[in-house]
């Protein structure tokens, strides 16, 4: 309602004939620049949601990558204990190898060698 009493005053104010008239042609009204603004509201209008659909899809991929790159962060953050924890694991098993090794005890070396062998062939016939 406030919008029409602005528009009366802007009529009242300015050329009451030329604001009454305006649009209208000698012959005729010009209905092509009315229809040709309503098109192209149209036209923005289906832009406009176009655009919003594709911003929806775009907001759906990122929030699907964020929660991919969140999982594979989960993973090396495993992934990156466990190396850990097995580079604890070898360290200990190298210190008792030098151990081993500085001693040079030759019962402790045949025990060492026959371990390993009985190791590799036990291996050997589980993956055989």
């Amino acid at each position: 309602m406030n919008s029409r009493r602005a528009v009366f005053r802007d009529i009242r104010g300015s050329n009451s004939r030329a604001a009454l008239f305006d649009g209208i042609e000698e012959g005729g009204i010009r209905a092509t620049s009315y229809s040709s603004h309503e098109i192209d509201e149209h036209d923005n209008d289906r832009a406009m949601e176009g655009l919003q659909d594709r911003v929806n899809i775009l907001k759906r991929l990122t929030g699907d990558i964020h929660e991919e790159v969140e999982g594979h962060n989960r993973m090396l953050d495993r992934m990156g204990n466990d190396m850990d924890t097995s580079r604890g694991i070898l360290s200990g098993t190298v210190d008792r190898f030098k151990t081993v090794f500085e001693t040079k005890s030759s019962r402790r070396m045949a025990t060492l060698v026959a371990s390993f062998v009985a190791l590799f062939l036990l291996v050997y016939y589980l993956t055989k």
